[in-house]
């Protein structure tokens, strides 16, 4: 299963920019669904019907896009100067390697050397003002050749696998785009009794803005939207309680900062989890926001998330364990598969 969100995960996808995820995506569904589209946004629907009169019709979300970094200006000395595309830690960012455009050129986010410093400016994090990113060029001209104002760019980071975990970039939401993509590739003899459209959204990290457009699209009865979500279970405070812990199982949540969860969605994946024997935890934290916050507005359709516990989203590098990502899949097909039990 994982070899699907490896794919995923290497692809490109900063927001606004998110050809490269969307077409691995079409790849990967195209034969497994009845019709494939897109809307002037870039949102990417596949329709997948259950052939039964007046089938429930369920709307499966996730955001292909992830954060990353543009270019906005170019120096005299060839560094580039760059701005956030959503919540990026400058924290983090420091000697981090990246990519740039469409030629994927490389580059390294680099600032002041720490030997020229005043001790002051040891006692803070480096602001995103005193960041700049090197690929190497002679002058302004050579660096704005190659990368021009406007470029976006994402880590340079690599999926890999060890023991009972998986590394990578963009499992925030990757992950969700791989679970929808298996929730679709069904075999001939299993049908789910409801007709589903998936729909994989862009720029949900500027603002869930290619979810707004869904609920007149597509008149879903429900929606379930897929996320990888924060694992706190790191070193804290004894007080501060995580949002969701790794290898604890497929993560639920009643609310967070855009939408309340619907009560009988939310009780039919615990009951279906416990009927199952599948482990799940609930969301201790109300924290973020998805793009259900956007679609359940819209006509009020009953929505809620299912989420991948993943530590350091939005970071360089993540980690997801591979059974919490296999029973998020194990829990969403059977919860599908006894869907009429929510009417």
């Amino acid at each position: 299963m994982i070899q699907i969100l490896e794919k995923y995960s290497n692809a490109c996808g900063v927001s606004g920019h998110e050809d490269d995820i969307r077409s691995r995506i079409e790849e990967n569904v195209r034969d497994h669904v009845e019709s494939l589209s897109r809307d002037f946004m870039g949102n990417l629907y596949a329709f997948k019907p259950c052939g039964i009169q007046n089938a429930p019709h369920i709307l499966l979300v996730a955001h292909m896009d992830e954060v990353g970094l543009m270019i906005n200006s170019v120096e005299s000395n060839g560094m580039l100067r760059f701005v956030p595309v959503g919540g990026l830690d400058p924290r983090l960012l420091v000697s981090k390697r990246v990519i740039l455009g469409k030629e994927r050129i490389p580059g390294v986010i680099g600032a002041k050397p720490i030997h020229l410093q005043s001790r002051d400016e040891w006692k803070s994090p480096i602001p995103l003002s005193g960041l700049y990113i090197d690929i190497g060029a002679s002058d302004e001209k050579e660096a704005a050749a190659k990368v021009p104002p406007g470029t976006t760019g994402t880590f340079q980071t690599r999926f890999e696998a060890q023991e009972d975990v998986v590394f990578g970039k963009a499992f925030d939401d990757r992950a969700g785009c791989a679970l929808i993509t298996e929730l679709l590739m069904t075999e001939e003899d299993e049908e789910y009794p409801v007709d589903i459209t998936a729909v994989f959204t862009v720029q949900e990290e500027v603002g869930l803005r290619g979810a707004s457009v869904l609920a007149e699209r597509v008149h879903p009865d429900f929606t379930i939207a897929f996320e990888g979500t924060t694992a706190g279970d790191v070193p804290r405070e004894n007080f501060a309680s995580p949002s969701t812990e790794m290898r604890k199982g497929p993560a639920i949540s009643f609310m967070d900062r855009s939408a309340i969860g619907a009560p009988r969605l939310i009780s039919h994946f615990k009951a279906t989890a416990e009927k199952k024997t599948i482990p799940f935890q609930m969301k201790k934290t109300v924290s973020g926001g998805t793009d259900i916050g956007v679609i359940h507005t819209r006509g009020g359709i009953p929505s809620m998330v299912i989420s991948v516990p993943v530590r350091y989203i939005h970071a360089p590098r993540g980690i997801l364990a591979v059974d919490d990502y296999k029973n998020t899949f194990r829990l969403a097909k059977a919860a599908l598969m006894n869907f009429k039990e929510v009417l």
